[in-house]
């Protein structure tokens, strides 16, 4: 009977094969319980932007301090970001993901109670801060534990259901309306069960990746300025166009309906396309689907004014929302091929920091380009920032090429002199063998026709201008020596 001991070269094989399926196995209920507990953070987070808006409004607040008000929770984003990689690796991410849940709820039982814009805008903070290490958190599991073969896909599904919990929160609004405790109650069971998801499935979560050295927020920067403008340029499209797509429409003469509707397609599109971009990342590369979303972005940009109020304006939303979000997603899925250990979480919370500056700096800086220079403004700013990134994406993409070519021309100038000098010695060898037979026939020639005879050779001479194939140029002597037949031993001479 064959065995391991008898065939190693087939044990190897076998376990080989064997540790290949391990490491391609999806370990699909951590996953589950990974994606459920942000996509329920998302509902809850979602239906906090709209109700505390309508709840201001009613109260006649300015639009101004409604939007300050707004811009508390991505502040508290980017103040958490650099505390994040520190206190998970003191607390462990399972415990410090459930901390917050509970903290988050608490903040907006908090907000629930106070009904006061001035007491809401440290709450709101407060909230982005708790809210920001469980996404930092989920997304370290989610990339650690997601084998490298169906990254993309994996990585475009969690953005898909995370888009969609988005935006289901203000659809809620819809069944239990904005009155009262029942809107905040959602949220705050929301970010509870978040809560008892991460607790349900502790056993079967990755420990947080420890390996290699200690790396901070800033020096996360060093290691990937352009992965990070990335997510910049994601933030800042579409916050941009989620605040202003209005504006531009009304300049336009458009009615609320359509202009709501079409932010209804743009996050539509944001949902759906996000699987197929991630398998497109798994065929073409995650550099090449990083650089169509961000074209798309841009042609996109170039279109609008002309498209805007043809029916062609649907699926260039829809398109937008699924590119723009897009190339967050590629970004994700480069940060898991490209670190590992405590560089991910470092990377991971410097994605939700950039996140949050995009988010801050992309509306008013767009508005004020709208003041200069009319309703156009939003387009050509979008498509400004976009062909920064499709430039900086291009260098990347030309520099990395010269860095692969430089070793190849190496290899290849290497490889030449190896041959030259692989000939030149075969021609030496030639020569030393030619020289060597030139000898012994000049031995050959001075024996007498007695000593070729007892050799059992005979001689014949002729005149040629030919020497082992090649002229000589003057005519010479040529003797040609031929072993007699009669000769019996001729393999002892």
């Amino acid at each position: 009977m064959t065995t391991d001991r008898q065939f190693p070269a087939a044990a190897v094989v076998r376990r080989h094969v064997y540790s290949t399926t391990r490491e391609d196995r999806v370990p699909w209920a951590a996953m589950a319980g990974i994606i459920a507990t942000v996509t329920v953070f998302a509902v809850a987070q979602g239906l906090t932007y709209p109700l505390l808006s309508f709840i201001l409004e009613r109260q006649g607040t300015t639009s101004g301090l409604i939007g300050l008000s707004a811009a508390m929770t991505p502040l508290g984003f980017i103040v958490s970001a650099p505390f994040i990689p520190a206190l998970a690796r003191c607390m462990g991410g399972a415990r410090f993901a459930i901390l917050c849940s509970i903290l988050a709820a608490a903040t907006l039982i908090a907000i629930a109670w106070a009904q006061d814009i001035w007491i809401w805008m440290p709450l709101r903070f407060l909230l982005g801060f708790f809210a920001n290490p469980l996404y930092v958190i989920s997304e370290t599991w989610l990339i650690t534990i997601t084998p490298a073969s169906r990254r993309g896909r994996i990585m475009g599904l969690y953005s898909s259901i995370v888009s969609g919990g988005f935006a289901i929160g203000p659809l809620s609004l819809g069944l239990v309306g904005t009155q009262g405790w029942p809107p905040f109650v959602i949220g705050i069971v929301a970010f509870l069960v978040c809560g008892l998801i991460v607790l349900a499935v502790v056993p079967r979560l990755p420990d947080m990746p420890l390996e290699g050295e200690a790396t901070s927020l800033s020096g996360f920067f060093a290691l990937a300025p352009l992965l990070l403008f990335s997510v910049f340029t994601a933030a800042a499209f579409e916050q941009t166009l989620l605040s202003l797509f209005a504006v531009y429409g009304a300049a336009l003469g458009n009615a609320e309906a359509r202009i709501a509707s079409l932010i209804t397609c743009f996050i539509a599109g944001n949902a759906v396309l996000q699987i197929l971009l991630g398998r497109a990342a798994e065929q073409f590369g995650s550099t090449r689907t990083m650089l169509f979303c961000a074209l798309a972005c841009l042609a996109g940009c170039l279109a609008l004014p002309s498209i805007f109020n043809s029916w062609l304006i649907w699926p260039l939303v829809f398109a937008w929302g699924g590119v723009s979000f897009g190339i967050y997603t590629i970004a994700l899925i480069q940060l898991g091929e490209r670190f590992t250990g405590q560089a991910l979480i470092a990377g991971n919370a410097a994605f939700a920091f950039v996140w949050g500056i995009g988010g801050i700096v992309g509306s008013p800086a767009t508005g004020f380009a709208m003041q200069l220079t009319g309703h156009q403004g939003l387009p050509l700013s979008l498509g400004l920032l976009c062909c920064v990134l499709v430039v900086f994406l291009m260098a990347a993409g030309r520099r990395v090429e010269a860095e692969i070519a430089k070793p190849l021309a190496e290899h290849t100038t290497a490889n030449g002199f190896l041959r030259l000098l692989g000939r030149l010695g075969t021609l030496a060898t030639r020569l030393r063998i030619w020289v060597g037979c030139l000898a012994i026939r000049r031995e050959i020639d001075d024996l007498s026709e007695g000593q070729l005879r007892e050799l059992g050779i005979s001689r014949i001479t002729r005149s040629e201008r030919w020497l082992d194939g090649c002229e000589t140029g003057l005519p010479m002597d040529c003797f040609e020596y031929r072993i007699h037949p009669d000769v019996s031993r001729g393999g002892e001479r």
